[in-house]
């Protein structure tokens, strides 16, 4: 193969793989529909002023408290995601970590950046363990700053990082487990029956290592070798008491029997690119998943390399360009061949997987696939269901309901790296896709998609995001690049409704990264991963679609550590404002008459104001009153609900 034909072929491998792979919202949840239109209109997200620590911003039922700048060392960086534990936010970053103190959520401090370049460097911890994803060639074992950059080298550091943070502010380094593929995400896992362990589920998308790397790494496909990395992911064990001898104990093959999903092509403004690149005259390469422009420094070097296969000089001539243009149609119908003779498979790995132990089930989320996973046996998850959808181009990470009922899978369209929010895109591209569980199989029931269009400059795509706890209602804050932060009521899965949002404008007058990475609950608070401004800190302000009450009951749920990918499953303690979180709810729906409403709520003021035997007196007569109308209330579920939970107020009442 000649000099030209090289580049060509490698040309053609670059743009095929880059080729788009494999929303709207429905009707507002009842209640909700009235309460939506008090969002500001027209929406200000669209039109908001560019900058990097002075963009313009706008909030709806927020209240920003703080956002601090990253600190020296991680300037110029990229934050990735966040874990938590006691006061402290643990946000991972390309260049390492960063622990915050959070105890003053007005003015958080940072309590140590610790260097340790990695991509992308996804955190969670357990007691005094904090566990770093480590995927890209440039990690090294001893976290130095200048990335190996042999083929092979025994510096390489591609997997999960285990630090004992016993003292946050001196993470000590206490052991690694390398895997083929590195760490792109990791989920932690706590089993139930075992309080000596914990397992991590790696997720790692990054080509095989060499074996000479790292001894029994095969990329080959199942049927050349059995033994191969691809199609599995791994779990790794991990003794609390001795965490320097975690260890891969097993690489579940979740993949078996799939073939390639469906997709969707390119957006209408993409295809219009591409005819205006026609018109120009630049080649287009007609893929069967959808053409790509062939760079013009490309098209140049190749036709530089015509003329002087010809013997000739100076400027390529019209023959030439038409010599190319057989060429490559040539060559692309000779890819297309190879293609259909080789077998068809699904995805070879998960982007994330996230675990609701309280249910036994997994949401994987794996390229062009959304799974079901039993994880009943931390050791051997099996997938139980499998489902696909021409609109996603890449399942990216999923999110259960409280009670395993639901599941929501983002689509992370454009891999993060474009503009996928913009008015000309389709409002099912990009989105999320809620799912209803039923015999642990998934039906679809609607898509949720950020509703505030973004400029071309603008990188936004459906991120990480987590349930917070509002009780009887399934309500998720999200996370969106540039789109900011979208919190959403997906109750009724057909008709998810955004109930709040932060907005900032573009970093810049350029496309660049920028915006939150993530965005969870936290007791109380809701913490965003800034990707270059640092960290943001938020709290819910009470407004028609959702109460004080509702607010106040969401803040009683506290846990002592929280990671992105392991939900826990939330208990709300009684309380006054768990009661009356239900008594808002059942007015917003219209489940009880407005006269009783009233009746309930004189009665819980009254009761919340006395004390001993007339305080529980009063909430059992409450309880009665209320478990008898039930059955004649549109929402009986509900009134049943607040009926217990006034009855446990009662019991615990001195």
């Amino acid at each position: 193969m000649t000099d030209g034909s090289l580049v060509l072929a490698a040309c053609l491998v670059f743009l095929s793989g880059c080729a788009s792979g494999p929303a709207a919202t429905g009707t507002p949840a009842p209640g909700l529909a009235a309460a939506a239109a008090s969002a500001p209109s027209p929406d200000p997200r669209p039109d908001l002023a560019p900058g990097l620590f002075d963009a313009e911003e706008a909030i709806w039922n927020l209240r920003k408290l703080s956002s601090t700048p990253p600190p020296e060392d991680f300037v110029g960086g990229v934050n990735s995601d966040l874990a938590f534990m006691g006061d402290y936010a643990i946000q991972g970053s390309f260049s390492g970590i960063q622990i915050w103190d959070i105890s003053n959520p007005r003015s958080p401090r940072i309590v140590t950046s610790y260097v340790c370049p990695a991509s992308q460097s996804d955190v969670s911890v357990y007691g005094d363990l904090l566990f770093v994803s480590g995927e890209g060639f440039e990690g090294r074992l001893d976290c130095g700053t200048e990335g190996p950059r042999e083929r092979v080298s025994e510096l390489r550091l591609r997997g999960i990082r285990i630090f004992d943070i016993s003292d946050v502010r001196y993470p000590r380094y206490v052991g690694n487990v390398q895997t083929c593929r590195g760490s792109h995400t990791h989920t932690l896992l706590e089993d139930p029956d075992d309080d000596e362990h914990v397992y991590i589920y790696v997720s790692g998308s990054a080509p095989v290592r060499p074996a000479e790397e790292l001894p029994g790494c095969v990329s080959a496909l199942p049927d050349d070798d059995p033994n191969t990395a691809l199609f599995r992911i791994e779990v790794i064990r991990v003794p609390l008491e001795a965490p320097e001898q975690a260890e891969i104990v097993g690489s579940p093959r979740i993949f078996a029997g799939l073939v390639q999903a469906p997709t969707h092509g390119l957006a209408p403004t993409e295809l219009e690119a591409i005819e205006e690149a026609r018109r120009s005259g630049l080649f287009v390469l007609d893929f069967p998943d959808g053409p790509q422009v062939l760079p013009p420094e490309i098209s140049a070097q190749l036709l530089d390399t015509l003329v002087a296969r010809r013997g000739g000089s100076g400027a390529p001539t019209a023959a030439d360009s038409a010599s190319l243009g057989v060429y490559l149609d040539e060559v692309v119908a000779e890819q297309e061949r190879r293609t259909a003779e080789q077998p068809s498979f699904g995805p070879t790995q998960c982007h994330d997987i996230t675990v609701l132990p309280a249910a036994g089930l997994a949401g994987g989320a794996c390229e062009g696939y959304g799974f079901l996973i039993d994880i009943s046996d931390p050791l051997n998850p099996r997938r139980v269901d499998a489902v696909s959808d021409a609109n996603f181009a890449y399942w990216h990470s999923a999110t259960f309901n409280n009670d395993g009922t639901k599941v929501l899978f983002t689509d992370e369209w454009g891999g993060g790296g474009a503009a996928y929010c913009r008015e000309s895109d389709p409002r099912e591209w990009g989105a999320n896709a809620i799912f209803s569980i039923d015999d642990r199989r998934m039906r679809f029931q609607g898509y949720y998609k950020l509703p505030a269009a973004q400029a071309d400059n603008e990188v936004c795509v459906a991120h990480n995001g987590s349930l917070i706890p509002i009780p009887g209602r399934d309500v998720m804050v999200q996370a969106w690049y540039s789109g900011g932060i979208s919190i959403f009521d997906w109750t009724d899965a057909s008709g998810p409704v955004e109930i709040a949002y932060h907005d900032r404008g573009a970093a810049s007058e350029r496309a660049r990264m920028a915006g939150p990475w993530s965005a969870y609950w936290y007791n109380g608070l809701i913490v965003g991963s800034e990707i270059v401004r640092g960290l943001d800190v938020f709290e819910l302000v009470p407004s028609p679609l959702l109460s004080r009450n509702e607010i106040d009951a969401a803040a009683s749920v506290r846990v002592d550590h929280s990671n992105p990918q392991s939900q826990p499953r939330f208990v709300w303690p009684a309380t006054f404002a768990l009661a009356g979180a239900y008594v808002d709810q059942l007015e917003r729906s219209g489940g009880l008459a407005p006269a009783r409403i009233a009746s309930a709520r004189r009665g819980l003021d009254a009761a919340e104001r006395a004390a001993g035997s007339t305080r529980r007196e009063a909430l059992e007569s409450l309880a009665a009153e209320l478990a008898s109308e039930a059955s004649s209330s549109r929402d009986a579920a509900k009134v049943r609900t607040l009926a217990g939970t006034v009855r446990e107020l009662a019991e615990t009442s001195q």
